[in-house]
């Protein structure tokens, strides 16, 4: 009975050694770049091998601007997918305490040019202090 107890723990053990292999053979499969090089296995394999062969050697000579292509095209579909904000209503609240015209006079008259000195408005009388 000790030999058969002994050969059962043996066989446990390699039933767990065999389980754990497996699970992490499917954690690698699993895992982001598992599927990416299964997809690129894939692609390799299939009938458009030389046009991916072709994309895949311009990506690595020029990473750069197909780094940049991509970005652009991810914010594209970002900003295609989000919810446009619509403002339901706006509020314009008018306070009637602030005077429309400021009390304090004028330095030029109306109608006066640029060129004109404040001496020149000093000497003729001012008629109207607001515009």
């Amino acid at each position: 009975m000790t030999q058969s107890i002994e050969e059962l723990e043996r066989d446990i053990e390699q039933s767990r050694a065999k389980l754990d292999l497996t699970i992490d053979q499917l954690q690698n499969k699993l895992s982001v770049s598992g599927v990416v090089d299964d997809m690129l296995g894939t692609a390799r394999n299939g009938r458009y091998a030389p046009a991916f062969d072709h994309v895949l050697a311009t990506i690595r000579r020029n990473p750069v601007p197909v780094m940049l292509i991509a970005a652009g095209v991810g914010l594209l579909f970002h900003r295609m997918s989000r919810k446009p904000r619509v403002r339901t209503h706006v509020r314009v609240v008018v306070d009637e305490t602030i005077p429309i015209y400021p009390d304090e006079p004028h330095l030029y008259e109306r109608g006066a040019s640029t060129l004109q000195s404040p001496q020149d408005d000093l000497v003729r009388p001012r008629t109207d202090m607001r515009i």
